[in-house]
């Protein structure tokens, strides 16, 4: 993830409380949780490996089926 200009809401005592970044870095925010998700929904699922170009191979079969 690339660096984010985020600014602070303080309470009285000075602590941070909240943060405040902008709309689109908060959609890069979100966007990298969900692919975190997906990996350890994944790592999770304990599926068979298959080498990567061979998965590219099934996934172009599947869109270029009627």
């Amino acid at each position: 993830m690339g660096q984010f200009k985020e600014r602070y809401v303080v309470d009285d005592s000075g602590k941070r409380v909240e943060v405040l970044v902008g709309v689109a870095e908060f959609e890069k925010i979100l966007e990298e949780l969900e692919s975190i998700r997906a990996y350890d929904a994944a790592k999770a699922a304990n599926d068979e490996s298959i080498p990567l170009d061979q998965a590219f191979r099934e996934i172009e079969q599947e869109e270029t089926a009627p």
